[in-house]
Parts: structure tokens; sequence; C-alpha cells
């Protein structure tokens, strides 16, 4: 299993037959390519019809050591063996506590930190609103557009992606106001930076704390130091900087959302490090437990829960994960993944931005370490998003044997694993400029049916 391979056309027969079932019995959720998998290794995945995929998504920034790393299946299989439940919330293990040290001791703060357990991203956001509002007892939030934190309605009252996320579901968490990200390609405030002097950070001083919300009503500003799914933009440092000193100005929590950008991905091993930034509270998942469902709030001590019972759930810190996660990070620190995965990320940009002259309809070119992505656009003065371009490329891409995922509004991301072969993302990125140069050929078409 070293590289792609189509023998039949997906989805084959067998991979139909399993689709057609899912649309009569599972709920409608966010399926992206006809793929069923029936095994993967590393950065390939193979189907139930024989095909073999690239995976340039990492089960969207799960897998980051790769499919079914053999560490993390030893560790699993030797947990699996001696006990596979027992509610950490209400009693011990020492892989939970083993972990949490851990967590404590990578994640950056020189605080004593303490960390609760949960089973997702969008749990770990739960308990870092509860944690501000019982700690702080402040219930008002800043958020930003473009944001995603999860699909719970706490969570969910602060994404700010697609309307569709948010549809249908007022009333959700009062007391959330969302601002503009600095997305400087698409500046919401038509300003350049640095000319702009981050005016996306400093308007929250100057014009809300002054006419829309006390600042001693804010619990916290929760922010993605890059944003995911709103397209993987990257902000100035000295943004989320201005964040952090109005937050601490005026006694605001400062919560990090590095469930996507976390553990390695970005070539540090959180994101928050660029701009060194101690977070107050940072929250973990996705590519914490390399596949198993994990979440992790890890905050300062001094905002822990005040009472027994507060807070709890019931699978948070299970021992399985834990044995996986803390293999995981074990694999991520002794193959170096951080800084392989700075060198293999500017290899990748490189190779993107080459692209990004070829081609007027790839407006940005944009990521830090292997968390990159390329923006496509019907007119680089206009920006009009190619909303159509990148269905047709993500599809084209996936017929030759490549797995991508779009973001934002016409974005498409590359995250292939942290410690992929270089021969494998070299091929990975061949069968993106082929599917970029069928979609150059199609251009003038999606120009008309814009």
């Amino acid at each position: 299993m070293l590289k792609p391979e189509i023998k039949s056309h997906p989805p084959g027969p067998r991979a139909s037959s399993v689709i057609n079932k899912e649309n009569e019995y599972l709920a409608t959720t966010t399926k992206h390519l006809p793929v069923v998998i029936k095994r993967a290794k590393g950065a390939i995945i193979e189907d139930i019809d024989g095909n073999q995929f690239l995976d340039f998504t990492s089960g969207v920034a799960v897998t980051n050591i790769g499919h079914c790393h053999p560490i993390v299946v030893e560790a699993i299989k030797q947990q699996v063996e001696k006990f596979l439940y027992f509610a950490g919330t209400d009693f011990s293990y020492e892989l939970q506590a083993e972990l949490a040290e851990k967590l404590a001791q990578i994640t950056p703060g020189s605080f004593s930190k303490k960390v609760f357990f949960s089973n997702s991203g969008a749990e770990a956001i739960e308990a870092a609103i509860k944690l501000t509002k019982q700690s702080r007892k402040r219930h008002q939030f800043i958020g930003f557009i473009g944001a995603f934190h999860g699909r719970t309605l706490g969570a969910n009252a602060f994404i700010g992606c697609k309307t569709v996320q948010r549809k249908n579901y007022f009333p959700m968490l009062p007391g959330v106001l969302q601002l503009p990200y600095a997305y400087c390609y698409r500046c919401p405030y038509h300003e350049k930076f640095p000319q702009c002097d981050v005016w996306c950070a400093k308007i929250i001083e100057e014009i809300y704390f002054q006419q829309i919300i006390a600042p001693d009503e804010v619990g916290a500003i929760l922010v993605e130091p890059i944003q995911g799914e709103g397209g993987y933009i990257v902000p100035p440092d000295r943004f989320l900087q201005e964040l952090y000193r109005i937050a601490k100005k005026y006694g605001i929590l400062f919560i990090a959302d590095e469930i996507q950008t976390g553990l390695g991905r970005t070539g540090k091993m959180f994101a928050v490090e660029y701009p060194e930034i101690e977070p107050d509270i940072i929250t973990i998942a996705k590519g914490i437990a390399s596949g198993l469902p994990m979440g992790a709030t890890v905050f300062n001590s001094q905002y822990d829960f005040q009472e027994k019972g507060a807070h709890s759930n019931t699978f948070g810190g299970n021992p399985v994960c834990s044995a996986a996660a803390l293999a995981n990070l074990q694999v991520i620190q002794e193959e170096k993944l951080t800084e392989k995965a700075l060198e293999q990320g500017n290899f990748m940009k490189a190779q993107l931005t080459s692209l990004q002259k070829q081609y007027d309809f790839i407006g940005d070119v944009r990521g830090r370490g292997m968390f990159v992505a390329c923006e496509f656009v019907l007119n680089k003065k206009t920006k009009t998003p190619a909303v159509e371009l990148v269905d047709d490329l993500v599809k084209y891409a996936f017929s030759k044997g490549l797995i991508l995922i779009q973001c934002g509004r016409s974005s498409i991301r590359l995250i292939p694993p942290l410690n992929i072969p270089q021969n494998q993302l070299e091929i990975g990125l061949e069968i993106f400029k082929d599917a970029t140069k069928y979609v150059a050929q199609r251009f003038k078409r999606y120009r008309r049916s814009a």
C-alpha cells in the first residue's frame, strides 16, 4: 500500500451498496466523498472495492501520525486486555493521571494546570464555557465570524462558518458577540495589514466596550489561533496578541481552540506558541488519540470547578483512549513530527505558491506547518468564491486517488499525516496539480455559471 490505485471507478459496486444503506438508515450529516473504507495504514486508505487512496485530510486533522500507527495500535491492544472502562470522573486509574500530567506539561502557560477529559472537541468547548461561567461569574462571550467550535448548542452559538450550521437552532447559548476575524485576504473592514494596526482586534476596546457591551460582563474571548473550517485563515500574530492584551486588561479569560491546530500540526506543538501567548484555557481534541474519541480542556487550575458535580461526564478519559493518546504523544515527540511538520509544510507551501503563479484563480495560499490551504476565486480583483471549481477539483482528485476536503467558502485544505513519506507527499501534490490543470481547462464555464 504505497501509492494510489483506482481499480473500480469510485464508488464501486460494494461501496455503492454501503452508501445506499447509509442513506436509508443514517442521519444526514456531512458526507463529502463516496469512499467506503476497508483498511488504512499511514497515509493510504483502501476501500471495499480494492481502490487505494492517498489521504490528504488525516481524517480532518485526527490521524496526524497516520492511520494505525503500530505504537498506538499496540498500546490499544495492551489496554484492551486489561480493562475497557471504569468511570474516570468517579474513580481513578493511572493512565488518566499520566495523560493529564503530560498535557499540563506540553501546553503553554507558566502556571499550574488541570485537565477535564471529554469525548470530542465540542464537549471540550462546553467545558471551557462552564469553567468561565462558574469561575468568573460573567456570562457574555466574544467569538468570531468564520469560527467553528462544534455543534452542541453552547459551542454552536460561537459558530460563524455557514448559516446551515445555525439555521433552525435559535435560541442557542445567549450572550455571544461575534466579530470579524483577521481574514486579511478578505478584510471585512477593507483595510490592509499592517497599516490597519489590527483594527479588527482594537475595535473591541475602542467601540464595543464603549457602546455595546461592558467589559466586566465578558467572561471569555474564544478564538482559534488559526481558523479551521472557516478557511484555514492565518491571522497576523499581532491580532492574537492584541486580543490577549485586552483579555488580560479586563480580567477576561482567553480560550484558545486548538482542536484542529494542536499537537504539532502547525510546526509547533500548539499554534498559540507563534504569538507567544499563554491561554487561560486550551481546548484539544481531534489529533489527541489518533482516531479514538477524546477531547481535553486544559486550564489554569485557579479556574477549577468549585464544587463536586458542577460538571462531569461518563466516558471522558476512557482508559483505551488515554492509552492511545499517550502513545500518540510519544510518537509525535520521538519522531520529531512537530519539526517535520514545519519542514514539510514549507515544502508544500512552496509547491502551492508556484502553482498559484500559473493560475489566476488561485487567490491565496496560506498556512503554517502542515496546516495549509489554497483559496480559489473567479476573479482576483473581486475575489468571487469559485465554489463549483472547488467541488470539481476535489471530485477529479478523488477519481485519481487523492482524498481532499474543502473549507471556508472556496478553499481546499491539504493536511496529510505529519509523518507522510516524502514520495507519497510528492505524489499527492502531483495529483493536486493535475486536478488544478483539469479545472483550468473548464474555467470559462465556472465564470459563466457564477
